[in-house]
């Protein structure tokens, strides 16, 4: 059965050595998918990690190879995202050590409440709390408005 991407969340803790389990519903789709190789980065704007498996981090290197290096848009791009990025894989226990930089970057403690949401193509990690803030204690007229702009969508 093919694999529908990257979904669920799931609520985790770092460990004192900065390290995350990743569960195994998505070490699965790595493993049967795209393999053991992975890129953790920061995001453009929120404050989360993404992590990519090999083959969509290269489609997505490919494409920024294209876009005109001259755009603010893009030199932002690669300077936030493409700098920050780690190759890494996950080890025999499951776990991903994440650098502290990116911590800092994601506002991720160690010993913290962290959420891993699959997000398709990507998995995305957030400190609990800052998740909770940003998409759980949303304001009903916003999401009523992401609801008129999705529903062409789904």
């Amino acid at each position: 059965m093919e694999s529908v991407g990257f979904i669920g969340r799931y609520n985790l803790r770092a460990d004192d050595k900065g390290r995350v389990i990743v569960p195994a519903s998505f070490r699965d789709i790595f493993k049967k998918s795209y393999g053991p190789k992975i890129y953790v980065t920061c995001a453009v704007r929120d404050k989360c990690l993404n992590i990519f498996p090999d083959a969509e981090w290269k489609a997505l290197m490919t494409k920024v190879k294209e876009m005109p290096k001259a755009k603010e848009s893009v030199k932002f791009f690669i300077r936030k995202v493409v700098s920050s990025a780690f190759e890494c894989e996950i080890d025999k226990q499951g776990r991903l050590l994440v650098p502290p930089a990116l911590r800092e970057d994601a506002g991720i403690s160690l010993n913290g409440e962290i959420i891993i949401a699959g997000a398709t193509d990507r998995l995305e990690v957030w400190d609990r709390n800052l998740w909770v803030e940003k998409y759980m204690d949303i304001d009903d007229s916003v999401v009523a408005g992401y609801e008129e702009e999705l529903a062409d969508w789904i």
